[in-house]
């Protein structure tokens, strides 16, 4: 009987853990969005809509540190490959009910493997600093529902979640 399930690349033979050699592979197009939300309190999201937050511009130092940290994936995540980032695009949504802010951020490059680990990385420290701007008045604060949208390029081809988030 085949298995479905698929062969895990970041174990040898043997079992042990390794960086995949992707040293092979053809240089594509790679192209990934990851999306996240933070829950808060209804005057949480109307201080950051409004702009009144005592450290500044929330989206924006959100959107700062997303980027930094797709950029600074390899860093991060242990088997990572560091890649040449082409474009990583983060934009903002705000949810009135129940009161959240939504994360998207899409990663591009030209490369032998894929970005869906930087544009997580980049949605998940988007929404950590979010929570560190306006914790002081909201700890309550609940990151959720962090995940790849989509994803082109390579050898696996294309995913696309059933669900598509609102844009």
């Amino acid at each position: 009987m085949a298995s479905s399930v698929k062969k895990l690349t970041h174990f040898d033979a043997r079992g042990a853990v390794h960086m995949v050699d992707v040293g092979t592979k053809p240089s594509t197009h790679r192209v990934a969005l990851a999306s996240g939300r933070i829950t808060m309190q209804a005057a949480t999201l109307r201080m950051i809509a409004a702009g009144t937050a005592k450290k500044g511009d929330v989206l924006g130092v959100a959107r700062l540190a997303a980027i930094q940290a797709a950029k600074r994936t390899a860093e991060l995540i242990p088997l990572a490959h560091p890649l040449p980032l082409t474009r990583v695009a983060v934009d903002f949504v705000r949810e009135r009910r129940p009161a959240a802010i939504r994360i998207l951020v899409r990663v591009e490059c030209r490369g032998p493997t894929g970005v869906e680990m930087e544009a997580l990385t980049g949605a998940a420290v988007g929404l950590l600093t979010v929570y560190d701007m306006v914790k002081a008045v909201d700890r309550a604060m609940t990151l959720c529902d962090v995940r790849l949208e989509e994803k082109s390029g390579g050898r696996s081809g294309v995913f696309r979640r059933a669900v598509k988030i609102p844009r």
